[in-house]
């Protein structure tokens, strides 16, 4: 990880590692696969708690029996992105002998020279054996389009085409192969079917799931876990976003650094032990406590805070019931949440109404947006709701 910088705009590229409209407007886009409030993941040096992934790599390339066809899954946030790049880096500046009498020894690292000319024509996205296939923008070229089509594909089959002539190695990066429509999703597998020579496709999927099976039968898959506290503190630290609590941001983002950095910058942690205690005075919640809570997301400049409070309020009640149901505690994500969960939901049965009750507040606050109903008004009506359930489930 390195320093986060400012977004920067989508480059109107002129060579071929990535196609994009050349409109005026298109520049002051958003890269589609840079995460809010964070460094693009082809500008961080660092990736952190996934060694064994990086270990499955290197041992592949070290066999010689490198697969062209990699699919890198896991929660969104952990750096599968990142892991992409460290790979492409590495297989464009490193020698393609391995073993032998002559040969260097295998790489036990992916680390490459931040001034390896590879590493800064990567960062600049002008290294002519790369080909970054992601959303682009539309055909009017004021916005993103909604997936990746099938006109970027064979775009990217070209590329493939016409850089053999070179030589060596290339790569391609899909970031995120989810993001594929159908026609794109067909295109992308005859070329994992008969892959171009020299070519090592590197796929990004948060929801392998809903692949193609046949996309992933002819990929090698990466699986790269979720970061654990101690992991997610050096990582927070090295991107500037330090915390005092890594245990309950673990617990928060799920282990995902972007969720993370996200929570931080939204004072996600201190949101959270309000939810909580709050949610302690049930099933008599205290009103003007609520409504306090509820004010929070009122107002212009409020929206990214309403957004993560509804995810807290489905973390808290699914929390909850997953704990019933069990008979076992999470860490604790705020003070007092292990004893408030154990006296909420002491069985199954109580786990089963907050189950419920999370999968109908999640309805309600779905419809409540689509109606553009006030945010404060509709986060109090919520933890309304969630005690008069607390009512009822004690008699």
């Amino acid at each position: 990880m390195c320093l986060p910088r400012p977004p920067v705009a989508l480059p109107a590229q002129t060579g071929i590692v990535t196609r994009m409209a050349k409109s005026p407007d298109s520049r002051d886009l958003p890269e589609p696969d840079r995460a809010e409030g964070a460094p693009h993941p082809r500008e961080t040096r660092l990736l952190l708690g996934q060694d064994r992934a990086e270990a499955a790599f290197l041992e592949a390339y070290g066999s010689g029996r490198l697969h062209h066809g990699w699919l890198l899954t896991g929660p969104r946030g952990v750096g599968k992105a990142t892991l992409a790049w460290r790979i492409a880096r590495f297989l464009l500046a490193t020698s393609e002998e391995v073993g032998g009498f002559l040969a260097p020894p295998p790489p036990q690292s992916l680390d490459i020279p931040e001034d390896d000319p590879v590493a800064r024509r990567l960062r600049a996205l002008s290294e002519p054996r790369l080909f970054l296939l992601r959303r682009g923008p539309n055909d009017k070229g004021d916005a993103l389009t909604r997936d990746i089509t099938v006109g970027e594909v064979r775009k990217m089959k070209s590329f493939f085409t016409l850089s053999a002539a070179d030589g060596g190695r290339r790569v391609a990066i899909v970031d995120a192969a989810d993001d594929l429509n159908a026609a794109a999703a067909n295109a992308l597998l005859k070329l994992l079917e008969e892959p171009p020579p020299g070519v090592t496709m590197l796929l990004i999927s948060h929801q392998p799931a809903r692949l193609l099976p046949t996309i992933r039968s002819r990929c090698r898959v990466l699986s790269l876990q979720a970061l654990s506290p101690e992991a997610m503190a050096q990582a927070l630290a090295t991107a500037g976003a330090e915390v005092d609590t890594p245990q309950a941001m673990a617990q928060l983002s799920g282990g995902s650094v972007g969720a993370a950095m996200r929570i931080a910058g939204l004072d996600g942690i201190e949101l959270y032990a309000r939810l909580v205690a709050l949610c302690a005075t049930l099933p008599r919640m205290d009103r003007p406590a609520a409504a306090a809570l509820a004010d929070i997301v009122a107002g212009r400049g409020a929206e990214g805070r309403f957004d993560l409070l509804l995810e807290l309020i489905d973390l808290f009640l699914a929390r909850t019931a997953r704990a019933g149901a069990t008979g076992q505690f999470p860490p604790e994500a705020a003070p007092g949440e292990a004893a408030l969960m154990a006296r909420l939901a002491p069985d199954a049965r109580a786990a089963r109404h907050w189950a419920d009750l999370a999968q109908t507040l999640g309805l309600r606050a779905r419809k409540g947006r689509a109606v553009n109903l006030d945010p404060a008004a509709l986060v109090l009506d919520m933890l309304l709701k969630i005690d008069a359930a607390a009512a009822r489930a004690e008699t």
